[in-house]
């Protein structure tokens, strides 16, 4: 059977993956990405929406000083916020993705 390709839910054109309460934002192949973990969560309705997020852009460089990897750091609430400050970080690092 061929080999199904997996696409990642993006977000301002970047990658979105998330791991429990941890998502990470950014293509591991750039020199950094956001890690963005979700420390409170509030109940709306029947549904669970992240509260508190603490966000830490790191770089993805293995051979770099643990000590390094954190470039930036901060809190926000809602997951909209986090990720919107997230996308700036990138753009600002990275530059705007460009559209395809």
């Amino acid at each position: 059977m061929a080999e199904e390709k997996k696409e990642f839910l993006t977000y301002k054109g970047r990658p979105l993956v998330r791991s429990k309460n941890i998502l990470y934002y950014g293509d591991m192949r750039d020199p950094c990405v956001v890690m963005l973990q979700i420390m409170e969560t509030k109940q709306n309705g029947d549904e669970e929406i992240a509260g508190r997020i603490v966000m830490q852009m790191m770089s993805t460089n293995p051979k770099a000083d643990p000590s390094e990897m954190v470039l930036k750091r901060s809190e926000r609430v809602g997951l909209y916020n986090s990720l919107d400050l997230a996308a700036a970080w990138l753009d600002r690092q990275l530059g705007p993705v460009e559209e395809e």
